[in-house]
């Protein structure tokens, strides 16, 4: 986006072009790590307009409303396309508290609703559908697809992170024991197509007020086709950085609902270590990636990968 973010004024100067003047009381939302969203009015309509370099995010999200049900509330992407040196989308805004933000009672309260929405994912169909193999640029299979987020490709959106990791002697050698353990544990990772969504926290979920209900989920450029259960590790991994998340004990919370449900989860721990190794292994990586401004986040992301090993802190 010409290098630097779209800021306010570009945001509300193309939407007024957009839409002949008729677009009001353009705000910033904030942003993420590949876009930035902006709230407006449009002849009545509550509207978000996300701005970022990668086009493939948004479509993405246009390919998830498919998935759209009470109990996984994908916001509807209305239009799509080339602005302001990059690409924008516009869609349906809905209100609420982020997920992550919750209470340890807030937690408990979302609980039902959560889980109803776990099991939408774990329930929809790949047939047909793009595959883990597709969205992880090649791999095929489920295992392939999670080895494939541990190599550095030249070219790749997030690349140059080895050698990063390599300047520090701590990181390298906590890279190649966790990339050791998670390559020991991946044959009791199944090969099965569930649907992911890969990144259930970063505020991509909002929850009624009351906590009955999520409102949204948004934000599926992560998404892939694999094992249910990476879901979970998603929650158990970053349990720490969120204290009502951290008191509800998530482990024992989506173990006992799969057994209450008769969902069969062979090699629960296993797996779940699996992939717990895994997200510290490419969030080691995106933290060298990102540099300078995610220096914090990157020992951060170290201490807690080196708790799952089981090794003193170093």
């Amino acid at each position: 986006m010409n290098g630097r973010p779209v800021q306010l004024a570009d945001a509300a100067g193309f939407l007024a072009g957009r839409y002949g003047g008729r677009a009001r009381d353009v705000a910033e939302l904030g942003g993420g790590d590949w876009s930035r969203a902006f709230c407006f009015r449009l002849d009545g309509r509550d509207l978000v307009a996300r701005f970022g370099s990668y086009g493939e995010d948004f479509a993405r999200d246009q390919e998830a409303m498919a998935f759209a049900g009470p109990d996984l509330p994908v916001p509807a992407v209305l239009e799509t396309g080339r602005a302001l040196g990059g690409a924008y989308a516009i869609s349906e805004r809905r209100f609420g508290v982020f997920l992550e933000t919750l209470s340890a009672s807030g937690w408990r309260r979302v609980l039902p609703a959560l889980l109803r929405g776990l099991d939408t994912l774990r329930r929809r169909p790949s047939s047909g559908a793009r595959g883990a193999a597709a969205a992880a640029g090649g791999p095929e299979g489920w295992r392939d697809c999670l080895r494939s987020g541990l190599v550095d490709r030249p070219g790749e959106r997030v690349c140059g992170w080895a050698a990063i990791l390599a300047r520090s002697a701590t990181l390298s050698e906590l890279f190649a024991a966790a990339e050791r353990e998670f390559s020991s544990l991946l044959d009791a990772c199944p090969e099965i197509r569930h649907l992911v969504h890969g990144d259930l926290l970063n505020r991509n979920v909002l929850v009624a007020p009351d906590g009955s209900r999520l409102s949204a989920v948004f934000d599926w450029a992560c998404s892939v086709w694999g094992d249910f259960l990476y879901e979970a590790a998603w929650f158990t991994f970053w349990a720490p950085w969120h204290p009502g998340l951290a008191a509800i004990d998530f482990r024992s919370v989506i173990r006992d609902h799969y057994r209450a449900t008769g969902v069969g989860v062979p090699r629960f721990g296993e797996r779940l270590r699996c992939y717990e190794l895994h997200i510290g292994l490419t969030h080691l990586a995106y933290c060298a990636f990102a540099g300078r401004d995610r220096e914090d986040d990157l020992w951060a992301v170290a201490r807690r990968t080196r708790e799952i090993l089981g090794l003193a802190a170093g």
